[in-house]
């Protein structure tokens, strides 16, 4: 590699460095905003996407349980659960709660009592001809302050984009299948 091509390589390294460093004493909040079409009706996505057992389908990979609360069936509006589930390996509980309820436009679960700050995770339902549209608004706050900032810009955002993708996947499945949780 050529003296130049080395100096480039170290300088984009350097604003990358810089950038993340930028970023991360902006705010300690991420925002994932995701958007899924699915082959089915808007009752059965909004069913689908707030069946306990479907969640725990799609989370099997890190041994999510609910285990506490409401532990299987469709959540509703007041209730709460508390899921277990091992993420960097360790074992953590979360409970949340869900705040906001309308069928089949939306529902909003926010955390009670876990390992973030706080989260809030908006799911919204639209109905396009034959097809519906899951809109995930997914907002987390970590702790530890600039610390857990430079967490969420170096890979828990990305993890947490990944969950909310592996899970969107299991309930577009489900819907177009006709499968039942």
């Amino acid at each position: 590699m050529s003296i130049k091509a080395r100096y480039m390589r170290i300088r984009r390294i350097t604003y990358k460095i810089i950038e993340i460093i930028s970023k991360s004493m902006k705010t300690n909040e991420m925002i994932i905003e995701l958007s899924t079409m699915i082959n089915a009706p808007v009752e059965v996505c909004f069913d689908l996407s707030r069946s306990i057992d479907l969640h725990m389908e799609s989370t099997r990979h890190t041994g999510e349980k609910a285990i506490a609360g409401r532990t299987s069936g469709l959540i509703e509006l007041g209730e709460t659960v508390t899921w277990r589930a091992k993420h960097f390996g360790v074992w953590q509980n979360l409970t949340s709660k869900i705040t906001e309820f309308k069928s089949p436009d939306y529902f909003t679960d926010e955390m009670v009592n876990g390992a973030f700050k706080s989260f809030r995770h908006e799911h919204l339902f639209f109905a396009i001809n034959d097809q519906t549209v899951m809109k995930d608004i997914f907002m987390f706050e970590s702790p530890l302050g600039w610390l857990g900032r430079m967490a969420n810009i170096l890979f828990l955002g990305k993890y947490m984009e990944r969950l909310l993708q592996k899970r969107n996947k299991v309930i577009k499945l489900a819907a177009e299948t006709s499968q039942t949780f």
